[in-house]
């Protein structure tokens, strides 16, 4: 890697080891590890699944919206990489949905219709237990090499241990109640987006820039900002008629 890159990388870390901040905000978070694993590694799209409190994935942050809609068909049809990498606890990489029809025929079927050829899928993990899985998504036939494997699995932990260490304790029950709470602060937002795509007739990962971008403006929580938008909050329309929310 160039000095650059390796400064890059230092500088993604710190970001994302930083969750002692008294304002810390799940979704946010794990918004932000997908675009940074698009910028570092070989791929073009990112997307995050974690378990519920029953142990069931649920889709909780994606890089772009073609990425959450195939991570949302993987989890309902309950096969692909992500759900294999939970379950084993183990990464799947170089995953040629041509070469993988016979292992995941439907999820093969979606990628490749969404535009996607490969995939890897990295399990979010701290010593034996394994919180869910972040999905690495390629619109061209490429492999990740094993440095970028590395970087992906570590940004994956420091997810992991990120999120673990903001609830305080290592619990499970505990644990799995609080990833419930930002699962289902990640279906408010979903509402919020599609308000503000129809709406201002935007696309939904232009809605969400917006709404991303007017949360940080105000100090917000993402969440907090969502709920209003979906409680017909006059935000929405301060929304539209900023900058970041015009046309794209």
């Amino acid at each position: 890697m160039t000095n650059a890159a390796v400064q890059r990388l230092a500088e993604v870390f710190v970001q994302l080891a930083d969750t002692l901040v008294e304002d810390f905000d799940v979704i946010d978070f794990l918004d932000t590890l997908t675009v940074r694993c698009v910028e570092l590694l070989d791929v073009d799209a990112a997307g995050v699944a974690l378990a519920d409190s029953q142990g069931r994935l649920r889709s909780a942050a994606a890089s772009m919206e073609q990425a959450r809609l195939l991570e949302l068909f993987e989890l309902q049809t309950d096969a692909g990489p992500c759900v294999d990498a939970y379950r084993s606890g183990k990464p799947v990489v170089n995953a040629d949905l041509t070469a993988n029809e016979k292992r995941w025929p439907q999820f093969a079927t979606a990628a490749k219709q969404t535009g996607f050829v490969s995939v890897h899928a990295l399990p979010m993990r701290l010593r034996g237990q394994v919180i869910g899985a972040l999905n690495l998504f390629c619109i061209h036939a490429s492999d990740l090499a094993e440095p970028d494997q590395r970087v992906g699995q570590a940004l994956a932990d420091i997810a992991t241990i990120g999120i673990l260490q903001h609830r305080g304790t290592q619990q499970a029950e505990i644990v799995t109640n609080q990833l419930q709470t930002a699962l289902n602060s990640r279906l408010i937002i979903e509402q919020a987006k599609g308000i503000l795509a129809e709406r201002g007739d935007l696309t939904m990962d232009h809605a969400f820039e917006a709404m991303r971008a007017h949360a940080r403006q105000t100090h917000q929580r993402l969440s907090d900002l969502a709920r209003a938008i979906t409680e017909h909050s006059s935000q929405t329309a301060e929304i539209l008629q900023s900058p970041a929310g015009g046309p794209p």
